[in-house]
């Protein structure tokens, strides 16, 4: 994948989640009054992974979108989303050579302790499905902070054309009512949980220690993570009608990763 190809996608793309943020400004801007009015998750800035844990995330988002975009064709269209090592790669690719080549690439990597391989053999998403993606995942992340019982903290969202994928350290019953909460978000068509899970006093712990912990360094500045072809089409923000929730599912592609793994 030339570098000059990755350089116009990734131009493009923040032009595309910039338009789709004006088109969810409202919401945006309600994100703290929507939670202290319903008596939501409180948004604080809390992480259940260690700082180290979330640094190796970083780490091989980055190693892995370089490598991904060198060593597969232009018309690939690939997301990396990494929590707690667990590596999701959603997106679209030409054929199922490309879709394993990603994943090889991923286990290759140090820390890796599993990927979760939902790329689709299929064109390229056209922008305007991406713009929507953006949309849905704003919609997902707002509800998720007005659910009581839960903290938005705790929860990665990923939408890729319709689907929402729920990351995080969760117990099964965070896990639950977030996939509930998600699915009932009008335009998702299905909610994918991607969780690692953990026990009820594993959970408070955590949340316990991330409270007192230093804060992780912050990210360098990037534009988005996801490298490939971006087709030519017009950005617009499709309807959301209402509708009945969304089916939940387990994801099934969740593979192992690279046993060199730091503690």
């Amino acid at each position: 994948m030339s570098v000059f190809r990755v350089k116009t996608t990734l131009v493009r793309t923040t032009l595309v989640v910039g338009l789709a943020a004006g088109l969810s400004a409202t919401l945006q801007g309600c994100f703290l009054l929507v939670a202290g009015a319903a008596g939501g998750g409180a948004l604080v800035a809390t992480d259940r992974r260690t700082v180290g844990a979330q640094t190796e995330d970083r780490e091989i988002q980055v190693k892995s979108l370089a490598q991904i975009s060198q060593n597969l064709p232009d018309s690939a269209h690939v997301n990396v989303t990494v929590f707690n090592r667990r590596v999701l790669l959603t997106g679209e690719v030409p054929d199922d050579a490309s879709k394993q080549k990603a994943e090889q690439i991923v286990r290759s990597l140090n820390n890796v302790t599993s990927i979760v391989n939902e790329l689709a053999v299929q064109p390229a998403a056209e922008i305007s499905s991406r713009a929507n993606d953006s949309y849905l995942e704003t919609r997902v992340k707002t509800a998720l902070i007005a659910e009581k019982n839960i903290s938005a903290n705790n929860f990665k969202v990923v939408c890729e054309n319709g689907s929402v994928y729920l990351m995080g350290l969760v117990t099964r019953d965070e896990g639950a009512r977030g996939a509930d909460v998600a699915s009932r978000v009008p335009g998702v068509t299905q909610v994918v949980k991607v969780f690692q899970y953990i026990l009820p006093e594993d959970a408070a712990a955590a949340t316990a220690a991330a409270a007192s912990a230093p804060a992780a360094p912050p990210p360098p500045p990037t534009t988005d993570a996801t490298v490939g072809a971006v087709p030519d089409a017009s950005v617009s923000s499709r309807p959301l009608d209402q509708q009945a929730p969304a089916p939940v599912t387990n994801s099934t592609q969740v593979h192992p990763g690279n046993p060199q793994v730091s503690q």
